[in-house]
């Protein structure tokens, strides 16, 4: 996503003038997309400036009480020409939006993991920094492949601010084949996401105890997280 309010000199917002996945990241996402021997050969610029510059503004709050703002098809494939990535021009119209649509359903499933913990007191849940690590498997990662599930094809970290706590959240990011009767924003491949707090402080640890404890033995207690 990307700041439109101008600089801001505290660190942890010096990633407001991305969305939620940086260079690294935006060549696997351009990856998951296979192009047609028709397509565009690869520039250093799309030809004409043929993609489109519009920009989608996400539903994902800011600290500064905007919402993060997804780059445009032209910027996703100049970000990742200049990375020496090789992108197609033809690649981005269908890369960006299953980018943006994913990355919603990243920050909705962090919303159920927040849900009745307080970030309604003040004004809600707000995304303050975000990392791509698509190259560090988390524990949980290796695990699963051990029992032969396929590797995540990115992994990110969100770091939210709940009133004043933060929380560091990963998101492992896995593919698989979509349902062909069932309509979805991300046409053929499906995605599924494990998002989780991180088990860095008390908090996550707590939080992913009690998921644990509601699958096993459920909870009426408060709000049931899914």
């Amino acid at each position: 996503m990307a700041d439109t309010s101008g600089s801001h000199s505290h660190a942890e917002e010096s990633t407001q003038g991305k969305c939620p996945v940086d260079h690294a990241s935006r060549e696997k996402w351009a990856s998951l997309n296979q192009s047609s021997p028709g397509s565009n050969p690869h520039h250093p610029h799309h030809p004409g400036g043929t993609l489109p510059t519009e920009r989608e503004t996400s539903s994902i709050p800011r600290l500064d009480g905007d919402n993060w703002v997804y780059p445009s098809q032209a910027q996703f494939y100049d970000a990742m020409a200049r990375k020496n990535h090789s992108p197609r021009a033809d690649d981005m119209r269908v890369v960006v939006p299953i980018h943006n649509a994913v990355n919603e359903r990243a920050w909705q499933e962090l919303l159920k993991w927040e849900a009745g913990r307080g970030a309604e007191k003040c004004g809600g849940l707000k995304l303050v920094s975000f990392k791509g690590n698509a190259h560090k498997l988390t524990p949980k990662a290796r695990l699963k492949m051990l029992f032969g599930y396929q590797a995540p094809f990115d992994r990110h970290d969100w770091l939210v601010d709940r009133c004043g706590v933060r929380m560091r959240y990963v998101i492992d990011f896995y593919t698989g084949r979509a349902d062909p009767n069932t309509p979805s924003p991300t046409g053929n491949t499906s995605f599924y996401l494990d998002v989780r707090p991180a088990l860095d402080n008390f908090e996550g640890i707590k939080m992913r105890f009690g998921r644990l404890w509601d699958q096993w033995f459920g909870n009426t207690s408060r709000p049931t997280q899914s």
